[in-house]
């Protein structure tokens, strides 16, 4: 059998954890993504701390906007995929300027800046919000490029 080329699109992989009404929604969805990056061999600590911190970012928007988390999806494939389901069709908005030192309103900017891509879509129960990494960040540990 020949060997993989390495220029072919990685191996897609998916994982699903239900939320809804679930306690500590944010501490298990971190230690869910973290599961996940180590038994898929992704990333280095740096890159991994990236992915729990939007993880986290995502949830407690969920929980704090929008109804509550209803599910976490992870899926990779020449991407990482974070997806958050949630119970509100309202669709997140990044404010124009947190204030340092002041809670609330930097959630959205910190995934902003830790991801390579994100964004909202409605559905008929809510929305997902969604964020990307490129996959060959997360394996090489490369910095995001702006």
């Amino acid at each position: 059998m020949p060997a993989p080329d390495a220029r072919s699109p990685a191996l897609r992989q998916r994982r699903r954890l239900v939320l809804r009404d679930a306690p500590r929604q944010v501490s298990r969805g971190r230690e869910f993504a973290r599961s996940a990056l180590t038994d898929w061999g992704w990333g280095d600590q740096d890159t991994t701390e990236d992915v729990l911190l939007v993880v986290s970012e995502l949830v407690t928007n969920a929980n704090l906007h929008a109804k509550g988390c209803h599910e976490l999806l992870l899926e990779s494939g020449d991407v990482l995929r974070v997806e958050v389901w949630d119970g509100s069709g309202e669709l997140p908005r990044l404010q124009t300027a947190p204030r340092p030192g002041v809670p609330g309103g930097h959630g959205l900017h910190i995934v902003q800046r830790l991801t390579d891509d994100w964004g909202a879509v409605p559905h008929e129960n809510g929305k997902v919000v969604w964020a990307e990494f490129d996959a060959e960040r997360l394996r090489t540990g490369a910095a995001r490029s702006s």
